[in-house]
Parts: C-alpha cells; structure tokens; sequence
C-alpha cells in the first residue's frame, strides 16, 4: 500500500480509522528506510488527520499594535496548563479553499478584522510525532482602532476574546517563553525580526 504523497522511502502496510469527529485517529502499520539505506521492521504508530491550516497575525503598523485571540484549548487543559491560549487568529482550511483564503475568513469571523496584504511567514508542522496538521501562517496589515470584545460563530460554540497588544509587548512575552501555542509564538518571533521592514513596507 501506498502512504499520504507516495513516497518511496515509507511504506504503509495498514492503515484503518479508529476514530472520526473533531479529528480523525487512524492506525497504522508501517516501514521506513533507515539513515544507513535499510528498513525498519514494521511499526505502529497512531495518527490524527487534522488537514491543513492557516493562520495569521493581524499587525496595525499605525500604531504598532497586534490583534490576539484568547480561546480555550482542550490541549492545553489535557497537558495541565492554563487552557485558555493567546494565539493569532486561525482556522482549517476546507476543501476549495486556499490558504490566505482562511486567514481572511478567520480574521473576520474570529477578530472582527478585514485584513489588507497578506505577508508569507511559512509552514510549520505543530506536533508532527502524532498530528498531520500543517500550519501556513502570515502576518496582515490590520486597522486595530476600535478591536476588541468577543467574537466567533455560535454555531461552531466559539467564543472568543480579542486583544489588542502593543507589538513591543506581545514580542517581548514571546521571546520570554510566556506564549506556550506555537500559534502565537511562532508569528510573533517573525515580527520580531521584520517589524522594522513591515512598518517601512506599510507606512
């Protein structure tokens, strides 16, 4: 059997769903090539189907500012941390659906933002022992002037609270560790080394 982009170097000999809601837990069975140019035995590993996401930090570069969402996250509540993360705004990307697409529908739905360009930060795999998921994130020009409050789509139980941070501050928090969701750190480690360029680049 062929695995997920039929690459030569893995081979899958199982794969069944255990699991299908939220996220999808598949099991597998499965060899790989070792660095030495052989094969393992045959492995079991466990896998969550999550898809592909998108992500974005909304940067105001008027006022040098960020927009951050605060939600629960059953995560960290299961790792024993404070569940309610600061992150940037994200969501999952559906089927006829790009990327950027998702950060501008996000930035809406979740902040109350329009978003204006749309810089590439990258794509990063958050736990990828275990978890399918690949992040394309960016940063967007943002007007921050009278953000705030709670937002999300009762539909989907969001609630979201919405914070806007000066950048100082927000990078500053980041680069102390005090930002645990890759969500948000990520992004703001970025803006840290491009803040000068955006606000020349947005001014």
């Amino acid at each position: 059997m062929s695995g997920p982009g039929d690459d030569p170097r893995v081979k899958i000999e199982a794969r069944e769903t255990a699991y299908d809601g939220f996220s999808r837990l598949e099991t597998l069975a499965l060899r790989h090539q070792t660095h030495d140019g052989g094969w393992t035995p045959v492995l079991k590993r466990e896998l969550i189907e999550r898809g592909r996401t998108a992500a974005v930090l909304p940067y105001d570069p008027d006022r040098d500012a960020v927009v951050l969402v605060e939600q629960f996250r059953i995560g960290a509540h299961g790792a024993g941390m404070d569940p309610w993360l600061v992150e940037a705004v994200a969501g999952v990307i559906e089927d006829g659906e790009t990327a950027d697409d998702v950060a501008r529908r996000e930035a809406v739905e979740e902040a109350g933002c329009e978003l204006g360009e749309l810089i590439g930060i990258g794509t990063f795999m958050l736990t990828p022992g275990v978890c399918s998921e690949a992040c394309t994130m960016f940063c967007g020009r943002v007007d921050s002037r009278g953000k705030g409050g709670v937002h999300g789509l009762a539909e989907e139980d969001e609630d979201i609270l919405v914070h806007v941070v000066p950048a100082g501050d927000a990078i500053a928090r980041a680069l102390a560790g005090e930002v645990p969701s890759a969500y948000g750190a990520i992004p703001l480690m970025w803006l840290a080394s491009n803040r000068d360029t955006l606000r020349e680049r947005w001014r």
